[in-house]
């Protein structure tokens, strides 16, 4: 799907050791304690399923997991806990091509995205992320599709801790109603995007699929405003990827986004259209 920069092609998301190796360490010093993963995970205040798929190095260990840690396996496993983690690699999961582009949104101060094939990667459902990855081809094994959706869970971290971040993301109506994955994760994704939408730093926006004046022809965009003000670009296609940087193509980027926002339904139009097509579900 998308070029690997050795002249190839690659789809697949990278592998980590290090998740599977913080995952062990955490186990070690849980069983040292003598506590089974139903009795260390209520100590916590995560399901047994949340610290199963953490042990498993299936999922990211969260930011407070050291300090709920301490008061039940001790100072010194805290400490160790905070260094395994510093040990994990930068965009574990992500496919080589995205990192680049991840680096960038770690630091923007703004954040656009227009895309008419599926619903943004910030703002995607576990559940949505999940049916993408499994219809996926060349068809990815379990294993990779776990680490696909732990990494997309992962940078969705962006909206909630970049409180002075501006996003904003305009979606085409008719990615709604493909209906990817069946109804219910269409309503899932529906509540996820009203939920999200509803931040004071995110604002959503609805293309609807008739218009006849439409400013997205050439593909989906992404930008990005550096924290010294340059604009970054991104674009992605069936087999290539491209950071845009040049001040003319920006320029060009900026402008086409500018009239899509115009020809978008409103933030307030597009709750109202949302709840229309879960209704309909």
């Amino acid at each position: 799907m998308t070029a690997d920069g050795s002249g190839g092609v690659s789809s697949e998301p990278e592998t980590s050791d290090s998740l599977k190796t913080f995952g062990a360490v955490l186990k070690v010093l849980r069983e040292e304690a003598g506590l089974t993963q139903e009795e260390f995970a209520p100590r916590v205040q995560y399901s047994v399923h949340y610290i199963a798929k953490i042990e498993q190095g299936k999922r990211f260990p969260p930011r407070d997991l050291p300090t709920r840690s301490e008061p039940v396996l001790g100072l010194p496993a805290r400490r160790i806990i905070e260094a395994a983690v510093k040990t994990l690699t930068k965009g574990t999961g992500l496919a080589s091509w995205f990192k680049k582009w991840a680096l960038i949104e770690e630091t923007a101060i703004s954040l656009y995205a227009y895309e008419c094939r599926a619903i943004p990667g910030l703002l995607q459902p576990e559940a949505y992320a999940r049916a993408l990855s499994e219809r996926r081809l060349p068809p990815l094994t379990e294993a990779q599709i776990e680490l696909q959706v732990t990494a997309r869970m992962e940078r969705q971290r962006l909206l909630s801790e970049r409180e002075n971040t501006a996003f904003c993301f305009i979606i085409e109506q008719a990615i709604l109603e493909r209906c990817a994955g069946g109804p219910v994760v269409t309503r899932t994704v529906i509540d996820h995007l009203l939920e999200q939408g509803a931040r004071r730093n995110v604002e959503i926006q609805i293309m609807p699929t008739r218009q006849e004046d439409h400013a997205g022809a050439e593909g989906l965009m992404y930008l990005a405003e550096t924290p010294d003000n340059q604009w970054l670009g991104y674009s992605e296609g069936q087999l290539s990827s491209n950071v845009i940087s040049a001040p003319n193509d920006i320029s060009i980027l900026l402008q086409r986004y500018g009239k899509l926002r115009s020809q978008a339904h409103s933030h307030e139009a597009t709750v109202g259209l949302l709840e229309r097509l879960r209704g309909a579900l």
